[in-house]
């Protein structure tokens, strides 16, 4: 087993100590549940000088409900989230967060964890040896993208589970910083890069996410992966919607594990209103039209981009039975 580099381990006990702990530091990250960061530093892939330790921080964790929203602490455990009774209206949260790793993961693994999961690559996650005899990649140590080897950006691929699954909720994220705390609806803090894929500035940290509540609304959250448990999806589709006379309303589908941010699909809206098959139809379309998966997984691409419309219809069909019952 590769051991771990030296580094420095602060605990501060709030928000404002953790930015503060942060300021100056370009090698320093947080550390939650630490169920990807700490794997990843024994493997080389990082090597932090200094960890800070945001489990002593209690207004990190936490559900509230006041009526019309959700808020989330970021700092809440994913065993939580899965179990917590005021997430039965966004049953999309407790099926993604039952999805992610297995039990004692998610006792410990945390929802801003996961939302803030690094990118992965069948290139890039392997051990340094791996890494050094194949010339390393763009995104460490090296300066080509082993998947796009004519391209100047990486393309690994986000594997979060949550970050779907909030998305279709049209959730919030309460980010602090040195300048205070700012709003963001939660798509927003990713970027199509492997390497930049987070938004966040360096010294801002996510605090919370909100998830407004609408009545009526279903949500599902479903993915493929190798084994039945543990594995990060080869591709997960969230979905949400309302129907009406079995035709789909206000539909939102999210996809992830496909493309190095999780995606937002637009043009639903022309789906709404219509025929169920004509709708499912044109869904397939618009998914193999914005969701282009590259070979960053031990799958071929074209098998993502084939079972995401899959996916989508099976998650519909299943929040269309059971809004009939």
């Amino acid at each position: 087993m590769e051991l771990l580099s030296q580094f420095t381990l602060l605990r501060p006990n709030s928000v404002a100590e953790a930015i503060a702990a942060r300021a100056g530091k370009s090698g320093a990250r947080f550390l939650a549940g630490g169920t990807d960061l700490l794997p990843n530093m024994r493997h080389g892939l990082v090597q932090p000088d200094t960890l800070i330790d945001l489990g002593g921080i209690a207004e990190l964790r936490g559900i509230t409900h006041d009526g019309q929203s959700l808020r989330i602490g970021a700092g809440t455990t994913l065993e939580q989230l899965a179990n917590d009774p005021l997430l039965r209206d966004t049953p999309a949260l407790v099926e993604a967060a039952l999805a992610i790793a297995g039990p004692t993961h998610r006792a410990v693994g945390t929802i801003g964890g996961n939302l803030c999961l690094d990118t992965r690559c069948q290139f890039y996650n392997q051990s340094d040896a791996w890494r050094e005899a194949n010339n390393f990649c763009m995104k460490l140590a090296g300066d080509t993208c082993r998947v796009a080897p004519k391209s100047d950006r990486c393309y690994a691929a986000f594997s979060g589970d949550l970050a779907p699954a909030l998305m279709v909720h049209r959730a919030v994220a309460e980010i602090a910083g040195p300048s205070g705390v700012r709003h963001s609806p939660l798509a927003e803090i990713y970027a199509d890069d492997g390497i930049a894929y987070l938004t966040l500035a360096p010294e801002e940290m996510l605090v919370a996410v909100r998830v407004p509540l609408v009545a009526g609304l279903r949500s599902g959250y479903q993915k493929i992966r190798i084994r039945g448990a543990i594995d990060f999806p080869l591709a997960g589709v969230a979905v949400a919607l309302r129907v009406e006379n079995n035709q789909l309303h206000d539909l939102r589908i999210a996809a992830t594990g496909a493309e190095s941010r999780p995606l937002l699909i637009n043009g639903l809206d022309a789906l709404c209103g219509i025929p169920l098959d004509d709708a499912l139809v044109q869904l397939d379309k618009l998914l193999r039209k914005q969701v282009a998966p590259m070979e960053t997984s031990i799958t071929p691409a074209a098998y993502r981009r084939r079972v995401l419309p899959v996916l989508a219809r099976r998650v519909i069909s299943r929040l269309i039975a059971a809004s009939a019952e």
